[in-house]
């Protein structure tokens, strides 16, 4: 059995739970104006369309509302590596967004598990991210990006949109955003998530970011069948907040930043606020 690196945390700042999500980011990692105005334009495009944007550490909820939601058939069970009765979710490892409607309700999730797998890959860490914790399940890894997914990564899952919410392009921002936070908080090296292949032909890993395909991780005790690893290194997702930043903008038509285009993909260690990138006390990485 392959020890489980992902259980040793890598130092992160944790924030309250339930806060707006603006409130709980403080960039530690990542250029810092990049995130920065990602994550105020993503703000900006949920409250456009109604929702509210919140950080969320409390599994147990998500748990909740996916069990709820699955009961009325608008959604799958959440797998085991988003389940907290399954595997160890803590601040530290994990979080979830929530966007709630005008009402309070929550009609939007995505969720987030850091792994830090320094000295270890996904293809060795495959059961215990799918099943939450290694006990030697069926598991077989055909996908050749496995082995080259390792350092700190973030595996995206548990989303869903309510269905009088859906055809909002929700699954274009809201991960986005997701995997903006996660690069804030954590060096993150990796980005990846699985889809199923039925999904990745109807293009959702081009919604969700991912630049790249690996064929396939298979689980056959899972009635989900075969998993397509959908990844993008770190650099590549920087780029693509930047070019989805200037896309965005330019649709809506407010000026682009000027130095979006120009920013240089480098991990920083300055704790960031966001306030002093809002007024102009940060230089550009």
């Amino acid at each position: 059995m392959v020890p489980v690196h992902s259980a040793i945390v890598y130092p992160n700042i944790v924030p309250q739970n339930d806060l707006r999500l603006l409130d709980a980011l403080t960039i530690k990692h990542g250029p810092t104006r990049l995130l920065a105005r990602f994550m105020l334009e993503g703000d900006k495009m949920a409250r456009g369309v109604g929702l509210h944007l919140r950080l969320r550490h409390d599994f147990d909820e998500l748990l909740f509302i996916n069990r709820k939601e699955a009961a009325r058939g608008s959604w799958y069970p959440l797998v085991d590596a988003f389940n907290p009765e399954c595997t160890e979710l803590t601040p530290e490892n994990a979080f979830w967004i929530s966007g709630e409607d005008d009402s309070g309700e929550i009609v939007v999730t995505w969720a987030a598990r850091i792994y830090n797998w320094i000295g270890t890959n996904l293809a060795e860490q495959a059961r215990a991210l799918w099943f939450g914790r290694d006990l030697g399940q069926p598991c077989v890894v055909t996908a050749p990006a496995a082995s080259m997914i390792s350092g700190v990564t973030v595996c995206g899952g548990a989303s869903w949109v309510r269905p009088d919410f859906r055809g909002k392009h929700l699954s274009r921002f809201i991960p986005r955003m997701g995997k903006a936070y996660a690069c804030s908080r954590w060096p993150i090296d990796w980005s990846f998530c699985y889809i199923g292949r039925a999904n990745v032909e109807k293009g959702l890993a081009i919604n969700y970011g991912q630049k790249n395909l690996s064929y396939s991780v298979f689980y056959p005790d899972s009635p989900r069948g075969e998993q397509v690893l959908a990844y993008t290194a770190v650099d590549d997702v920087y780029a693509d907040m930047a070019d989805f930043l200037s896309t965005a903008l330019e649709k809506d038509g407010s000026p682009v930043p000027s130095d979006v285009s120009s920013i240089t993909f480098e991990h920083i260690e300055t704790k960031t606020s966001l306030d002093g990138v809002l007024h102009g006390n940060i230089s550009r990485s």
